[in-house]
């Protein structure tokens, strides 16, 4: 047990906790993160001037993401000046490459001569040199890790043989890994002396002579355990190895299971070959969401960085997709053309059936995508949530008819009319929450991504069948 400590012994402690302010808000406005707007302003301003130093003094305390973040708002021939500004400090310091947009960062790295980005490369560590070098041209890329030192540069070459966005090209190749028969004492006597450790680590991997991971042990657990102790004693029975060629994806549902903080990497054969940690799976989170996001809305990544004829050319395919799919539920409505002019009411109403249709079907299709991603939902309970959604599409229906069938009622002067429309609302939300759960599970059976389609198809099925059901039934009952 620790030895407690006399009031004398926290003097210095007391006099830093008096300093802190007492209100957090307060402390929160003190000590705001991030880049500010003002900050901004004044490099902005310091440029137009052309006050270049004033440019680097201001600049030269930022954070590397905060870097990131000044280059991206920047004016491009602002950005330019930037860069130039700071070349001279990026072979100390170049992790800001890193925290980039992938436009911004290629924009960024045109300015910089082969020889002059690989010096700077190789002061990162390998999993963030190869973030900058996988995405560079294959020219300019070769040019790069020929200016490499022989070790980095295979490295990186090892990784750009894995597939694409798998563990291999996550996984940082500086880790620790020491036999089983060493003690606590000759562990940490070699993490103080060794000179080539990684920045940044977490857990110390146990390997056996053919270097395969039979364990790993949390740096915690090493400082709180007597010299003597053996690494065997300690080492975590189970551990959470990552194939080199499995889907970040994957590795990134593996952390979150098992709030893992790093995991080892290892080849076909067994052999550690590398580590992927916690910081570098909340990158792959972010991602993934923001992937899906954009596939849903039918936009791509860094679209806020491309000009306007590149944008439109992007966004064309997709509103083109919509249109037929809009030809499709208007094809719906011209075959009660007819029903339509002698009751001028179901023109007025028909959008509120639609409407709550492709409402209630995406609030279902949200929770399904995210369960597919979760590995929530599966082929196991697919029937069990989708006659959930299918009572809740009941329930909500009957509410919701009750509701705007009066409305619709008091409206028109017409019951029949509620009633018509009361009984499109119930069909509807029923036959959205089923398509809301059925449409994400058959996608992704075919091994399509449930968030690239879903939304079109869900919305042309809750169309069309919203029309048909409204205007129906109005043909059937008012004509």
């Amino acid at each position: 047990m620790a030895e407690p400590q006399r009031p004398s012994d926290l003097e210095d402690e007391a006099t830093v906790s008096s300093a802190a302010p007492a209100d957090p808000e307060a402390a929160s406005t003190e000590n705001p993160y991030g880049l500010q707007e003002e900050l901004q302003r004044e490099i902005e301003q310091a440029i137009d001037d052309s006050r270049l130093e004033e440019v680097d003094r201001l600049a030269s305390g930022l954070h590397s993401a905060d870097m990131a973040d000044l280059l991206e708002r920047l004016h491009p021939d602002d950005r330019q000046t930037v860069v130039e500004v700071i070349r001279p400090a990026l072979q100390s310091d170049a992790q800001f490459l890193t925290y980039l947009n992938p436009d911004i960062r290629e924009d960024v790295v045109e300015q910089l001569d082969p020889e002059e980005l690989a010096r700077a490369l190789t002061g990162l560590d390998s999993d963030d040199a190869f973030t900058v070098i996988e995405e560079l041209d294959e020219d300019v890329r070769e040019a790069v890790l020929n200016a490499m030192p022989t070790i980095a540069r295979r490295w990186i070459e090892e990784g750009l043989n894995y597939p694409e966005y798998s563990a291999g090209r996550l996984m940082q190749r500086e880790f620790i890994a020491v036999p089983m028969f060493w003690t606590v004492g000759k562990t940490i006597d070699f993490l103080r002396t060794a000179e080539d450790l990684p920045d940044e680590f977490y857990d110390v991997f146990v390997i056996d002579p053919r270097y395969r991971p039979t364990g790993d042990i949390k740096i915690s657990k090493i400082l709180r355990s007597k010299r003597s102790v053996r690494l065997a004693d300690l080492v975590e029975e189970e551990i959470r190895s990552v194939p080199a060629a499995m889907d970040q994806e994957e590795v990134a549902f593996l952390f979150r299971q098992y709030d893992l903080t790093s995991a080892a990497v290892v080849d076909a054969d067994g052999r550690l070959i590398g580590v992927v940690t916690v910081d570098d799976v909340v990158d792959v989170i972010d991602e993934e969401a923001e992937d899906d996001l954009f596939k849903m809305g039918g936009v791509r990544e860094g679209d806020l960085y491309h000009d306007v004829m590149e944008t439109s050319r992007a966004r064309f395919a997709w509103l083109g997709v919509n249109l037929v799919t809009a030809v499709v539920a208007s094809s719906v409505i011209a075959m009660f053309e007819g029903t339509i002019q002698q009751i001028v009411a179901l023109a007025v109403l028909m959008p509120i059936v639609a409407s709550m249709g492709g409402n209630a079907g995406t609030q279902t299709l949200t929770v399904a995508v995210r369960a597919i991603a979760m590995k929530e939902l599966s082929g196991h309970n697919a029937r069990r949530v989708m006659w959930k959604e299918v009572l809740v599409g009941s329930i909500n229906g009957v509410l919701f008819a009750v509701i705007a069938g009066a409305v619709a009622a008091l409206w028109f002067q017409d019951i029949l009319l509620g009633l018509v429309i009361g009984s499109a609302m119930i069909v509807t939300l029923i036959i959205a929450g089923l398509s809301g759960t059925i449409i994400p599970l058959a996608l992704d059976r075919f091994k399509v991504d449930p968030a690239v389609a879903s939304g079109v198809f869900l919305t042309t099925v809750t169309d069309v069948v919203g029309f048909f059901a409204f205007l129906g039934l109005a043909a059937w009952v008012l004509l």
